[in-house]
């Protein structure tokens, strides 16, 4: 088993926990990092752990809306200062048209696609050379609506380091485009995992409870009153990871949900689904 200083600090990043309790986690875990993030966790040292691990790479997002169809990109890049040029820039609006345009599979597919007669790949390792710093295209995604039972709504946040595409079943078209995009803003503002609660698996219900239990194993309580307090925590961690159930941005009394919210307007408003990236994070 090799525990890297790399690992070591990822974990540090993801929990807040201390050198050497990372390590003992990963020791004791084996190496394993979802592991050892449970371990620190049941000691009650990580500060942190729903927290998604961040990397300290730059870069752009930017979106795109065309015949029906929705474009994501994110396009890296080392440093602030190059996210600022003009070339840069142009690039990533380049990029973003180009997957309009041809619509890849993955990755690889853009990565060998032609823009303007020339290979993508070949454009990246030149303008690498150019700015003598590492970029290129880290991901994208590709969402077709029907403008109108399936309508889009997006968001990009200012200096487009966040971006967020939403996707909703509006059956009767009630869904305003400032509700769409107020739902994108709270995306971009409260990072949920999940559109709802039963999108969320048992492995991960049953891993949280697991970690409250052993949260609570030195409390002198009934099991039946540890059982209650146990649905009540889990209860609160899935109405802060589910979009639905989180309380909206928007809602001066800071009590309507995102789902509230929506019914209001149309009780057939759903959200289908939704895509969030942040520059930077890991995916």
């Amino acid at each position: 088993m090799n525990i890297t200083a790399d690992t070591v600090k990822e974990l540090r990043d993801r929990t807040g926990a201390g050198m050497m309790d990372c390590k003992k986690a990963l020791s004791d875990s084996k190496g394993d990092m979802e592991k050892a993030i449970d371990f620190l966790r049941k000691q009650g040292l990580a500060k942190a752990a729903t927290k998604a691990a961040r990397t300290a790479s730059e870069g752009l997002v930017a979106i795109i809306v065309q015949d029906n169809m929705i474009v994501m990109t994110e396009v890296s890049c080392e440093t602030d200062f190059v996210c600022k040029t003009d070339e840069f820039q142009n690039y990533v609006k380049d990029m973003t048209n180009h997957v309009v345009k041809t619509k890849p599979k993955n990755i690889d597919e853009l990565l060998n696609s032609s823009m303007n007669g020339r290979k993508i790949a070949d454009i990246q390792t030149e303008m690498i050379a150019k700015i003598g710093e590492n970029l290129g295209a880290k991901r994208f995604t590709i969402k077709n609506t029907d403008g109108k039972a399936i309508r889009e709504s997006h968001y990009v946040h200012a200096g487009s380091k966040i971006g967020v595409v939403v996707l909703f079943d509006d059956p009767a078209g009630k869904l305003t485009s400032d509700a769409g995009r107020d739902v994108a803003m709270h995306v971009a503002a409260m990072n949920p995992q999940y559109v709802r609660k039963s999108d969320v698996s048992e492995a991960i219900i049953a891993r949280e409870k697991e970690v409250y239990l052993a949260q609570m194993a030195n409390e002198k309580k009934p099991k039946e009153v540890l059982e209650k307090i146990i649905i009540g925590k889990l209860n609160k961690y899935l109405s802060e990871i589910c979009l639905e159930d989180q309380v909206f941005i928007r809602d001066p009394s800071g009590k309507e949900t995102v789902s509230q919210m929506l019914r209001k307007l149309d009780g057939a408003i759903k959200i289908k689904e939704f895509v969030r990236y942040q520059v930077g994070e890991k995916i």
